[in-house]
């Protein structure tokens, strides 16, 4: 059987040591010419002051009057700011236009940056995650316009000058550029801004190294790692996906240029502060742990995550990450990852990822420094938190009913109630969610995609209620307090 699992491998690798070459250290010595760029960041005329520029490799500030020059690496492709709070996003039908082309030709030119300022004050606002819309076909890319109507209801129904920004979280399509255009159409129904994220399927597989794999994701949104701020957080976007050439296969890495460049560019962040960094394959995840395997898959988690976190250390960090197709979360220290449920579900055969979380998208609410969330179900209201199952459905526990409370981290309470008794905390259990077990399990299904399995997942919760049961009520309270119920007839 070709399993999801065997799907993933053949497109990740295991068992691998990746060095890092000198070709991509950030060492300017060997390098004999350089291109000298000047430039000012500007509002209505005016200079502003402290703007990280950056070619990728050298991050500079701006002066007092806006000004700013820097000697470019040979191999820089962009010059490009981090956008300061109080600003507006520069963007092009929704795509974040916050950098321009470097002409190698010149041994100097002028790059200036104009952008506006808000008219709002953007301490509070919000953002959404998008992983894996991942499209392959015009059809996908037609169920992926009503995500697009989803998020543009959701951003037409807040409250009255609240700020959105979106960040598409990787593997935009699936390997087929032709359909990136729909991807921006999609998200640009909901007219906000959009960062995006470079996947394993938004590479250019023909390349013969990491360094020219992602030249059309380049043509079309420009530089893969960068920053921004909005408000009192610093946000950060990282290419983690490291790919092995002409083998067409990937691991999750974080190469020195960027390391090089993050240290560079946390600098002058405060201490102390709250910093978003979004990349596609997870960080860490609790895969290996739930299906007992001896080791991590290098294509499934980052490899050098421990250097990721160690520049983490001075600030409340929320990472962001997709690539798994399952919702799931965890926290160690200053650090708490969001690895989300996907646009796409399980790769559009039905309407839920294959953990049995809805196909839908991560939502933050953003309060100076502190941050808040849930998971948006697409075409769902925003209660729409977990799922019960009635007893009969799970044939290991016959007798008991399931909750699934898809966006569940440990600070979470799961309790249900007997007709109108309460019983307390349900026991968490690892388990296959029954409707991923009905849509994903056998060798025939899904008929679309046959790779899909029903995966393991941490955010199962059992309950036995007596024979005499008629009605049974869960109820799920987040870290925030938010309480959700769903109640079932026996």
């Amino acid at each position: 059987m070709f399993s999801r699992r065997n799907f993933l491998k053949n497109f990740g690798i295991g068992g691998a040591v990746l060095s890092s070459p000198s070709v991509l250290e950030n060492d300017q010595s060997t390098n004999t010419e350089f291109v000298t760029i000047k430039g000012t960041v500007s509002a209505n005329g005016k200079g502003i002051p402290q703007v990280s520029v950056t070619d990728g490799y050298t991050v500079v500030r701006t002066d007092n009057n806006g000004k700013y020059q820097i000697k470019v690496h040979s191999q820089a492709e962009f010059v490009y700011i981090s956008v300061p709070s109080g600003y507006e996003f520069p963007n092009e039908k929704g795509v974040a236009r916050f950098y321009q082309k470097i002409d190698t030709t010149k041994s100097s030119f002028q790059a200036n940056f104009t952008i506006n300022p808000l008219s709002v004050d953007d301490t509070k606002h919000q953002f959404v995650v998008w992983a894996d819309p991942q499209i392959i076909s015009k059809k996908d890319a037609e169920e992926l316009q009503k995500s697009g109507e989803d998020l543009a209801e959701l951003v037409k129904v807040a409250p009255k000058d609240t700020l959105f920004h979106g960040i598409g979280c990787g593997d935009l399509v699936w390997d087929h550029f032709e359909l990136l255009d729909d991807y921006i159409s999609a998200f640009g129904k909901a007219q906000i801004p959009f960062f995006s994220v470079i996947g394993n399927h938004d590479m250019d597989l023909d390349a013969r190294t990491d360094d020219f794999s992602s030249k059309t994701f380049k043509n079309t949104f420009g530089p893969t790692y960068y920053s921004f701020n909005r408000g009192k957080v610093h946000y950060v976007v990282l290419d983690d996906v490291f790919f092995m050439g002409t083998a067409k296969k990937y691991v999750g890495y974080l190469t020195e240029n960027q390391l090089h460049w993050l240290e560079q560019d946390l600098a002058s962040v405060p201490k102390g502060s709250t910093v978003v960094v979004s990349l596609h394959i997870p960080t860490n995840t609790g895969h290996a742990r739930r299906n007992k395997l001896k080791e991590e898959e290098l294509g499934g988690t980052v490899a050098n995550r421990r250097q990721l976190y160690k520049m983490l250390e001075p600030f409340q960090a929320h990472i962001m990450s997709g690539h798994t197709h399952v919702n799931e979360k965890w926290e160690e220290g200053n650090i708490i990852e969001h690895v989300h449920g996907t646009v796409c579900g399980a790769w559009w055969t039905g309407p839920i990822c294959t953990d049995g979380s809805p196909s839908g998208y991560g939502v933050y609410q953003v309060d100076g420094g502190n941050i808040s969330w849930y998971y948006k179900g697409t075409g769902k209201p925003a209660t729409y938190q977990l799922k019960v199952y009635p007893k009969g459905v799970n044939k290991d526990f016959p007798e008991s009913i399931i909750a699934n409370v898809w966006n569940w981290d440990k600070k979470w309470k799961v309790e249900w109630w007997e007709d109108g008794i309460a019983k307390g905390a349900m026991e968490q259990k690892i388990g296959l969610d029954p409707l991923a077990i009905e849509l994903f399990a056998g060798a025939d299904l899904p008929k679309k995609h046959k790779f899909v399995d029903p995966t393991l997942t941490d955010h199962l919760f059992f309950a036995q209620p007596s024979s005499q049961a008629k009605t049974i009520v869960v109820k799920a309270t987040d870290r925030f307090g938010n309480e959700y119920t769903e109640k079932i007839n026996l």
